[in-house]
């Protein structure tokens, strides 16, 4: 464990897809200050109960379940604060301790012991904000709250301690003396560029404005988040009467029906938001008001006044974000995160962005002329708006394909997807196995645990499956370690996957949408790259890579959604057990090109708008009354404004912004030409080979982030990435 893995646990609270982060800057300060006032603040968190539960935390030593499992049924919300105070005391000593030590800097009493320390403080930390995703309540939002400031001022008396700072510059500077192993001198490098870019060579004075920003850019992340999830939840769509939802699901129209008796509405039907700006049941719902009125709303979170309104907290967020870089010595936001990524600089992806741009339109707007003239031959007589996109959509996709999206859902039942697809491609692939474990405790009552195996019958790690949407757990999908691999600490991984697919009511099997099951693929490709990790130091553990990296082998493992032989394995239907009749499993395959103009010119808009926001300089940010105007105007000179077609997720509830995703959206793209590049590799060696499978693993998943990225690239493929894969796929050449 090392001492930025606080502030990593944090953002993986608030990114849309939680993987290990790559180290962020901290606040500053006087170190004794910092420490004085964390301790304060600590104190602060103790209540009435905390001499009561101390001794019975189960935080304060490791868990006593397999694999250092977290004792779930242990835990309750009055463990969690007396846990964070002892933790973050226990690893301030730690560190004071390193850095007034009089024997002279070592490799060992320096950057292993900070490796060492802290260990409280991180069990309570992943399983806190795991929970802050996956399954909050009112005690730890308010809890969450009070910590961010707190964990900040932490972090400062850490990354700007002087003394340790010296210790480590020092060895950095000796590092080719050192005779370090290529691991260890990684570790050394990485330490030393962290520490400088969190300030700790900053003046005293300067450190003191970036703690003060630091610590309330902390609280404002926070609110943004729970402001999205209130929001989300406050404005779940109500509807009347089951014949407004006619062309839904009879399974959803239930569970509609279902949400409302949970929020006391007996009679009507609630359908609950997800986080983007478009919702899956505008692809089937006749009822053109009532898609209007979905979509209007789902635009409107955070920006339509009331107590969760988020342009204020947004502007003030950018703004600080952006005195902060100039403080540091960059010109924006962007270019402070880009250096540390494969991008590296703000030129390189505005680059990318743009070329993407003009053929990304063009296919927009050939498909949407195609949906307008469906429109009129179905003699109806209005302009497409974005509520009709996904509707008319699926009706080309019928007429062109002869069939629809709902033909798939009773071919892709939860459990098949699941093990005779995802768990069959890694068996096939890797020669895993998996075994359902039942004597593991769980959060809630529909999560899963599963053992998993290597090839010769040793365990790997544990998986933890939480599938279904719930009003506590946040939009997205997501993967986290809740404990990480290392060698170092003798560990091995325990890791998740989260999703949000509506449960169906009770005794109904659960049928995915063809996005559910390539999302599940995709998080069980973050997943692997946990698993498989095989490193010595924690800070290099599993998913621990650049952001813009991260994202490459989850897409990767969508590729054995459609590959035949996977495909038909677990398209199996949920009634019948009959295989999806090859003429429709051919239609799927057919269309994966489909609608990729669409698809590409929404992610592009985001990927835009989070770069356009983080290349402000502090004062050409917009203020609360102009956010709005602003994503228009940025958009449009980006030439990706497109009347029927909203970014992705619109600035007031861009989750990803405030996380680890800040200036980092474009990361998905950006891996898209590594993955894409890597799936025709598979096909060139021929596919779903164990032989693949192992060279994919031993050159790149289990490296995690202990060679530089593009490096562990190379080693796999055998040279750079080429671009015209990914244009191919998206159908941009």
């Amino acid at each position: 464990m090392h001492p930025m893995r606080v502030i990593l646990t944090l953002m993986l609270a608030t990114s849309l897809i939680a993987c290990s982060e790559a180290p962020q800057t901290g606040d500053a300060g006087n170190n004794s200050a910092a420490t004085s006032s964390t301790a304060e603040s600590a104190s602060d968190m103790s209540n009435d109960s905390s001499t009561a539960v101390s001794s019975g935390n189960p935080f304060f030593a490791d868990s006593p379940l397999y694999l250092q499992y977290p004792p779930f049924d242990d835990i309750d919300n009055s463990h969690y604060g007396p846990a964070f105070e002892r933790g973050m005391a226990e690893e301030l000593a730690e560190i004071e301790a390193i850095a007034s030590q009089s024997a002279a800097p070592s490799f060992e009493n320096t950057v292993v012991a900070m490796e060492l320390a802290g260990q409280l403080l991180d069990r309570v930390s992943r399983v806190f904000f795991a929970m802050v995703s996956a399954h909050t309540n009112d005690d730890i939002q308010a809890l969450q709250q009070q910590l961010a400031p707190q964990l900040a001022a932490h972090q400062d008396a850490i990354l700007l301690n002087r003394d340790l700072f010296a210790r480590i510059e020092g060895l950095y500077q000796q590092r080719e003396e050192l005779g370090l192993d290529p691991e260890s001198n990684r570790l050394l490098e990485r330490y030393y560029i962290s520490f400088v870019r969190a300030g700790a060579a900053l003046s005293p004075e300067q450190q003191e404005q970036l703690r003060e920003m630091n610590a309330r850019l902390a609280v404002l992340e926070t609110q943004f988040s729970q402001n999205v999830l209130n929001e989300v939840n406050d404005v779940a769509v109500v509807v009347d009467t089951a014949e407004e939802l006619t062309g839904l699901d009879e399974a959803l129209i239930q569970a509609a029906a279902d949400e409302a008796e949970a929020r006391d509405l007996p009679g009507k039907y609630v359908l609950p938001l997800l986080n983007t700006s478009g919702q899956p049941a505008l692809a089937s719902l006749q009822n053109r008001e009532l898609r209007e009125r979905i979509q209007r709303i789902s635009v409107s979170r955070g920006n339509r006044g009331g107590e969760f309104d988020n342009r204020a907290v947004l502007s003030e967020v950018i703004r600080l974000r952006a005195e902060r870089a100039n403080l540091l010595g960059y010109d924006n936001h962007a270019a402070y995160i880009l250096e540390n990524q494969t991008a590296q600089t703000v030129a390189a992806v505005n680059q990318r962005l743009a070329e993407l741009t003009t053929p990304a339109m063009v296919n927009a707007n050939r498909e949407a002329a195609d949906l307008q003239q469906m429109i009129f031959d179905s003699e109806e007589d209005f302009d497409l708006q974005p509520w009709d996109w996904s509707f008319y959509t699926e009706k080309l996709r019928a007429a062109r394909f002869n069939f629809d999206a709902s033909q798939l859902r009773p071919y892709f039942e939860l459990d098949n997807v699941l093990i005779r697809g995802v768990f069959f491609a890694a068996a096939e692939l890797y020669g895993l196995s998996f075994e359902e474990r039942f004597d593991l405790p769980v959060y809630q009552e529909d999560v899963r645990v599963f053992e998993v195996f290597d090839s010769v019958g040793t365990t790997l790690g544990l998986f933890i499956a939480d599938f279904y949407a719930r009003p506590t757990k946040r939009g997205g999908a997501w993967m986290n370690a809740y404990v990480s691999q290392s060698d170092l600490l003798n560990t091995q991984p325990v890791v998740g996957n989260h999703l949000n697919i509506t449960k169906p009511p009770e005794g109904e099997p659960t049928l995915l949408t063809f996005d559910e099951v390539t999302t599940m693929f995709h998080e069980f490709g973050h997943a692997l790259h946990g698993l498989f990790s095989s490193v010595q130091y924690p800070y290099f553990s599993g998913t621990s890579v650049p952001r813009d990296f991260v994202e490459y082998p989850s897409q990767v493992n969508e590729m054995w959604a459609t590959w035949p032989e996977v495909l038909e394995n677990y398209a199996l239907h949920y009634e019948t057990g009959e295989p999806m009749p090859r003429e429709l499993l051919d239609k799927v395959l057919s269309t994966q090109t489909f609608n990729e103009g669409f698809a590409t010119t929404e992610y592009l808009a985001a990927s835009i708008l989070d770069q356009a926001l983080h290349q402000l300089r502090p004062e050409q940010v917009p203020d609360a009354e102009n956010i709005m105007e602003f994503e228009a105007q940025a958009l449009a000179e980006a030439g990706i404004a497109h009347e029927a077609i909203p970014p992705r997720y619109r600035s007031t509830y861009f989750s990803h912004i405030m996380g680890g995703y800040s200036a980092g959206y474009y990361s998905y793209i950006w891996s898209e030409v590594l993955d894409a590049d890597t799936v025709e590799w598979f096909k060139e060696n021929g596919g779903l080979r164990r032989e693949n499978g192992s060279h994919f693993r031993q050159t790149l998943l289990s490296r995690g982030g202990s060679e530089d990225a593009m490096t562990l690239f190379r080693n796999f493929r055998g040279r750079d990435a080429e671009i015209g894969p990914l244009l191919e796929r998206r159908g941009l050449n």
